[in-house]
């Protein structure tokens, strides 16, 4: 079977109703943000404790520390390509933080580049990591939008003037991959998100130096509606987005999940692989 993980706030959720009135405001208010839904007792109910895994990695992974322009310290686990480059894939959490399952995806992103790509996993909760739903969702609901925006600033800072990046990450991630492809201006050579909320913006989704794949599940929290409308701004902005909605739960590419979906996992993962090395190799 092969190792996948897909997800970025982890967890399987499902099929729990939440008003569609809700969601609209929830993303007409609340711009690529999922805080909204964090206070929500059907979306944290929906979210099942990932399994228990500890990583070690096999590649030379390793936790660094690095400088944010708000004069703070950030971390990152980053594996390094075997030769030197300047191609990055920047890798974002889910809900959870940046936990073992994490870093297991970010070494499996970095075998099926050909370990010729440097990947780095942005540690956007500064060093705390949830195990229940609950603690997940008072980390997601308390992070401030500078704090995280600086720290995807000094992760590009590190990885150089020269760095071309693409982006991927899952629900809280999968909205921050593509808050980073648009902060990233034209570094940004790519941008994946999983089951992740848009940016609604589209002034701000104008500024993208890249297409944007999309890879999104049948549920009631990034719904169709949603869905749809962010393609609609993306046309809008004159910009490109792939997108497909699988009949599944959310969070269901993440293996850690009790209620894992294989199949469309697998499915997923092969588009977001192929578009990646299109983009980076």
């Amino acid at each position: 079977m092969k190792k996948l993980f897909l997800t970025l706030t982890l967890a399987s959720i499902s099929a729990l109703s939440f008003s569609q009135t809700c969601c609209d405001v929830a993303f007409a208010s609340n711009d690529g943000n999922m805080g909204i839904f964090a206070s929500d007792k059907a979306f944290i109910a929906s979210h099942l404790a990932p399994l228990v895994y500890k990583h070690t990695s096999e590649v030379g992974g390793k936790m660094i520390e690095f400088s944010a322009p708000d004069g703070k310290k950030a971390n990152a686990y980053v594996v390094k390509a075997k030769k030197k480059s300047d191609k990055w894939l920047f890798v974002y959490q889910e809900w959870w933080g940046l936990n073992d399952h994490i870093k297991r995806q970010a070494d499996i992103f970095y075998n099926d580049l050909g370990g010729n790509v440097n990947v780095m996993a942005l540690d956007m909760y500064d060093g705390n990591v949830a195990t229940d739903a609950s603690e997940a969702g008072k980390l997601m609901q308390g992070v401030v939008e500078a704090r995280l925006e600086n720290i995807v600033k000094g992760g590009l800072t590190y990885a150089g003037k020269k760095a071309k990046v693409a982006n991927v990450g899952w629900c809280f991630g999968g909205g921050w991959s593509l808050k980073s492809a648009i902060i990233g201006g034209k570094q940004t050579v790519g941008s994946v998100m999983y089951y992740g909320m848009p940016v609604k913006d589209i002034e701000k989704l104008k500024t993208l130096n890249t297409d944007v794949l999309g890879l999104f599940a049948t549920e009631q929290w990034i719904s169709k509606e949603v869905i749809e409308e962010f393609a609609a701004n993306m046309k809008t902005a004159g910009k490109s987005l792939n997108y497909k909605i699988f009949d599944a739960a959310h969070a269901f590419a993440n293996p850690s999940n009790p209620k894992f979906d294989e199949a469309k996992a697998k499915e997923a993962y092969g588009m977001a692989i192929e578009y990646l090395k299109k983009k980076l190799l």
